[in-house]
C-alpha cells in the first residue's frame, strides 16, 4: 500500500555536489570588451572594404512572417546574370552568391537586380598592385576621390564598413502597404465589384447544372412537338 501523508522518503540520497556543477559567467564583460577588439582589428585590417557582404531580399517562409523580408543567404544566378555580374567574379568583390536558391516571382527578381545595380554604381575597386590598373578596376580619380574620404574620416573602424547601414532592408508598415479609396473614385462600372465575382463564382460551379437543365428543356419542347 501507499503512504499516506507528506512523510520522508527513506533510504534515499540526492546529493548532487552543486557546487561542482555550478556554472558562473564572470568573464561576460572580458568576453564583451575581446570581441569588439577583434571586430575593430578586422575592420581595421581589410580597410577600406567592407566588414560585410551584400545579401538580397528575400521574403521569411511560413504563412505567418512572409510578409516581412530579411538578409537571404546569397544572390541566385539569375539575378547575377540580369545585373551583368559573372558568379565566379561576384564572391570577391563583395557579393554572396546562393547555387541552391531559385526566383519564383519577379519582383523578387527584379528587386535583387535593382539592389546589385545599385551596389554596382556605388562599387570602388581598388587596384591589386598600386598603380597597376585593370579592366574591371575603377578610375585613378575615383581611387583619390575614395582615399581622400577614407582618411578624412579618421576612424578605426574605416570608411563604409558596413554595408547594411549603406544599403539597408526596410520593411514597409502596414499603414503604407494597404491603400484606401473611395468608391466613388472607383472605375465606372467596378461598384459592384463584389457581386461580380460572385455571379463569377456562381456560374463556374453551377455551369454543369445549367447546360444539363437547359439541355433538358429543349428535349422537352422537341417531344412536345411531334
Amino acid at each position: 500500500m501507499a503512504i499516506k501523508h507528506n512523510n520522508a522518503i527513506p533510504h534515499n540520497h540526492f546529493h548532487k555536489d552543486w557546487q561542482r556543477r555550478v556554472r558562473v559567467h564572470f568573464d561576460q564583460p572580458g568576453r564583451k570588451h575581446r570581441r569588439r577588439q577583434a571586430r575593430l582589428a578586422k575592420a581595421a585590417a581589410v580597410a577600406p572594404r567592407p566588414v560585410d557582404k551584400l545579401r538580397p531580399v528575400v521574403r521569411c517562409p511560413t504563412i505567418k512572417y512572409n510578409r516581412r523580408v530579411r538578409a537571404g543567404r546569397g544572390f541566385t544566378l539569375a539575378e547575377l546574370k540580369e545585373a551583368g555580374i559573372p558568379r565566379k567574379l561576384a564572391p570577391t568583390i563583395g557579393i554572396s552568391v546562393d547555387g541552391r536558391r531559385t526566383n519564383y516571382s519577379k519582383e523578387s527578381l527584379a528587386a535583387n537586380v535593382a539592389r546589385l545595380q545599385e551596389y554596382k554604381a556605388r562599387l570602388i575597386l581598388f587596384p591589386r598592385k598600386s598603380g597597376q590598373f585593370k579592366k574591371l578596376d575603377s578610375s585613378a580619380e575615383e581611387v583619390k576621390a575614395a582615399q581622400a574620404a577614407f582618411a578624412a574620416e579618421g576612424k578605426t573602424q574605416g570608411f563604409a564598413t558596413n554595408i547594411n547601414s549603406t544599403l539597408p532592408i526596410k520593411n514597409i508598415s502596414a499603414a503604407e502597404a494597404v491603400t484606401e479609396i473611395k468608391r466613388d473614385s472607383l472605375p465606372k462600372g467596378e461598384e459592384a465589384a463584389f457581386r461580380r465575382l460572385r455571379e463569377a463564382r456562381s456560374e463556374a460551379r453551377l455551369a454543369g447544372v445549367r447546360e444539363k437543365r437547359a439541355k433538358d428543356k429543349a428535349e422537352e419542347a422537341a417531344n412536345a412537338k411531334k
